[in-house]
This record gives C-alpha cells, structure tokens and sequence, in this order.
C-alpha cells in the first residue's frame, strides 16, 4: 500500500473518530459598557467558528459621566440579558464559559450590584483593567490581521485602549477615560475643546505623534459602524468590513457628513446597526481627534477585538502562529469537499508552474486549492458562481478585499469559469494578478480531472514548467490516465501560459 494510500486512510478515520466525539463549544459573555454581547464558538481553537451572536445595547455606561453610576434602566437591561445568555449557554451544551466586564462596571459605584446578578445566574464575572482591555484587542487584532504593524485603537462606551502591534506581538498599552459615551459634553464646547483633550491625554502618557508611518487598527462596534457607513457612501462593491481601509481624510469627510444626514437616512444604510447610529458622531470625532495626536493618516478595520483575542492569548505559541487563513480554508475544504485531503496534495502539485510567486501569492493559491472542491454539491451552470461566492463573502481573516477577489478569480475558473473576470473582481485586483489567478484555476482544474480527486495519482505524476512547454511527466504503467478529458485541460492551461502541453515518461 503507498504512503499517499496510508495517510489518506488514516486522515479518513480521524475524521470519522473527530465526528464521533462531541462538540466542543466555547462561550464568551463580553459585559461592555454600550452593549452586552454573548458569543459562542465552535471549531479549530485558532479560528473557531461563530455558532451564535447576540448583543444587547444596555447603555450601562450611559450615566457614569453625570452620576458615576449605572442607571437603573440600564441595570435591568442588562439583568434580562445575562439571564438570557445564561439560559442559552445551557441550553447550547456550551462546555467553556467566560464572562468578562470593562469599563462601565469597572468604574461604577454600583458595579458590584451587576457582578452578584451576574453570579445569581451562575455566572463568574472577571473584571478587565484597562491594561486587560488593551491586551486584548491587540491579540484580537493579530489573531485577524497577523501581520500588522501599527496602533490598535479599541473604542468601547467608557474607554479607548491604544496598544502598539508589531512582529506578531504586543508591546506598549494605554487606556484612556475617551469612551464615545463620555465625550459628548466635551463636543459641546466646541471641536477644538475634544482635540485638545485627546492631545493632552496623549501627549502625558507618551503617546503624542506615535502613529506617524504607521496604520491605524480600528476595534469596536462604533467605529466599525463608520466603516460600514463609508462603504456605503463611496459605493465599495464588497461588503466585507474586515481590513477596510479609511484615509484620514476619508475619516474628515465622514464627520463632516454625520453632521447634517438624518437619523432616518442612516437607518437605510444595509448592514448599520440602528444601537450605533445616536454615537456616530461622537465615534468620527474621537477617531479624527486620536488620527491627528497620533500622526497617523491611514485606518485598518478589524473585525476581531477584546472577544477574540482573550482566546488568542490562550493559545500556544505554535497555535498562534497557524496561518488563519490556510487554517480555515483546510478546515472548510475537510467538511465540504469530496476529498478532504486534496488540496493541500494539490497544491504542491502545481506548486513547480508557479515558482517565482511572492510568499502573499503562494498563500492564497494555497487557499484556492483547499477550496478547490468544496462547491462539488452546487448546480453544474452554477459551481463557478459558488466558488466566487465562497472566496468573496466566506467567513475569512488575514485577507483583504484585493486578496479575496484573487482567491475568486481561481475559484470561478476552477469550476468552470473559463478565464473571463466577473464583477467586481476587477474593481478590487489588478489585471495581472487576476490573470495568474485564472492560471491557478486551470491548474487545479487539470489536477482534479487527472486524479479524479484522490491522492495517489497525483503522488505519481509531477507537473511542471519546460522550456516553452507545461510538462506533465506520468510514469510507466500509468499511462492510461491520461485521457481526452485531461488532454483538454492540459492543453487549456498550456495555451493560456502561451506553452506547449507535453507528456513525459
């Protein structure tokens, strides 16, 4: 028996086994100070899966400015959630539970009042310092965005977190008593009245002028509630908010217009939550004030905050440094495909055509060929429209809106595309990356349709780049599988590479 036979075998039966154990559900209950959220997560511990989402606006910070407590109303609210997400983590079979409370109930004289309800209902509250906060929405940030190299600023109700990212770590925090409940009186006196507060802030804890050269990552549901309105406003074609990008100016020119746009018209805008809609303002003017202070002149949306990365820093060092996306790509491609244990084989296959790529391109034609075989199920007429579907609006992290509609451009021609460009992958990549991605899909194409998706053909044969040819060597014996349909394919790749399709012994 060959070892690609061996390990497809083994790999089956430790799926099988996998699926014959329970599910293991982690939960978390994040008590902020403008909403309380319950989440529950399932799956691969660097990428986990969302099974359910839900979030309360209590306001619980709504008060603390005038009477440094949380107002009765927002106690009941906030008494009906927990006693909810409480019911439903049972309900759910969750078997890992966390629930963490931040600034509100922090710095609230009647905080403990919300910690014993809490506790009546079975649930343990940890009581984040602002320094806990700011860790956090680090981790969160490069649990999503690995790479980055900047500033998270993390906007909750009752306080802004700034902690500086780089090489996968996290290094210097701050909190800052800037929450977008807080800083409406300061609005009041004028604009100049916020800026010179956020710089007095800044400049005291060192942090004055810090951003200059560097992005600035935006955590927190107001400003990603910005972001979904720019979208909105400037006409982007991909809805996706996580690592999208606002200029300064773009930032400048959002306030400018939360200024005169009605409430009614804001309800309009798909995807904006109405909770967040009374603290825009608010949210522009806080994120323009910190641009200027810090210096910097470019914004990264993240997705991923405080939630995610309390889980993050709970990781291994191995775990933490699992590429999410080529994590969860494998992961979708082993409940999906027909073959789980193809695509990393295939790509590996394919890998000698495409030698010279940079390390982001291999990585996404690593993505496209786990996702090579996941939209098998769908209509025939319609599997190239799946696969652009799957890469452009999947569940994905550390990609952006370029890289996504390259991963498309290989799954549209993949299953079937041929190698036109659809919209909108042409507004987010350019011509040339799009073209080597319809060269990805035509490979794949050929590899799949050669091994009829199994693991040892591809074992056996070897393709790879001659001069002015597409080589395809198969060994002695093996000849027959070699037939009409995959003589097509080969040679469909072979004349989009301007080459020759050759078969070697």
């Amino acid at each position: 028996m060959s070892d690609g036979v061996v390990s497809s075998l083994l790999f089956r039966r430790a799926r099988t086994e996998a699926a014959a154990a329970p599910p293991e559900r982690a939960a978390i209950i994040d008590i902020g100070s403008n909403s309380i959220r319950l989440v529950v997560y399932q799956g691969p511990s660097r990428l986990p899966s969302v099974l359910f989402n839900e979030k309360v606006m209590a306001g619980l910070g709504r008060s603390l400015g005038a009477t440094g407590a949380i107002d009765e109303a927002a106690l009941s609210t906030a008494r009906a959630a927990l006693s909810r997400f409480a019911m439903l983590t049972r309900e759910m079979q969750v078997t890992s539970l966390r629930t963490v409370a931040t600034a509100a109930v922090r710095e609230a004289s009647n905080g403990d009042v919300l910690i014993a309800t809490a506790k009546s209902l079975g649930l343990e509250v940890e009581l984040l310092s602002g320094m806990d906060e700011a860790m956090g929405a680090g981790m969160g940030v490069l649990s999503g965005i690995p790479d980055a190299d900047g500033i998270v600023g993390d906007l909750g109700g009752g306080s802004l977190e700034l902690v500086r990212v780089v090489a996968g770590t996290v290094t210097d925090r701050a909190s800052f008593p800037l929450g977008v409940l807080r800083v409406a009186p300061l609005r009041e006196k004028g604009k100049a009245a916020l800026e010179r507060k956020v710089s007095a802030l800044l400049h005291e804890a060192g942090w004055l002028g810090r951003g200059e050269g560097l992005p600035f990552y935006l955590v927190g549901g107001s400003w990603r509630a910005l972001a979904r309105l720019d979208m909105h406003l400037s006409g982007f074609p991909l809805p996706v908010i996580h690592q999208y990008a606002m200029s300064a100016e773009q930032v400048a020119r959002l306030g400018r217009t939360l200024s005169h746009i009605s409430k009614g018209k804001l309800r309009t805008v798909p995807g904006l939550s109405s909770g967040r809609i009374p603290t825009l303002g608010d949210a522009a003017a806080v994120l323009g004030s910190v641009l200027k202070a810090l210096g910097s002149t470019e914004t990264v949306v993240s997705a991923f905050g405080l939630r995610e990365g309390l889980a993050f820093a709970r990781l291994s060092i191995e775990e933490r440094q699992q590429d999410p996306l080529i994590t969860v790509a494998r992961e979708e491609g082993a409940r999906l495909g027909r073959f789980p244990e193809h695509g990393d084989l295939l790509d590996a296959w394919i890998a000698p055509l495409f030698e010279a790529e940079p390390a982001e391109m291999q990585r996404l034609r690593h993505a496209a060929c786990l996702l090579g075989d996941v939209g098998w199920r769908a209509n025939p007429q319609f599997r190239a429209e799946r696969g652009m579907e799957t890469a452009l609006h999947g569940n994905w992290v550390a990609i952006d809106a370029r890289g996504r509609a390259i991963l498309a451009q290989a799954l549209f021609t993949a299953y079937g595309g041929g190698t036109e460009t659809p919209e909108p992958l042409n507004q987010l990549a350019d011509a040339a990356e799009l073209e080597r991605a319809q060269l990805w899909g035509l490979a794949i194409r050929l590899g799949q349709r050669l091994s009829g998706g199994v693991a040892a053909p591809l074992h056996r044969t070897r393709l790879d780049a001659a001069p002015g040819a597409v080589r395809l060597t198969i060994r002695a014996g093996d000849e027959a599988l070699y037939g009409e349909a995959v003589e097509r394919r080969h040679r469909a790749l072979a004349n989009r590479m301007a080459a020759d399709a050759v078969v070697a012994a």
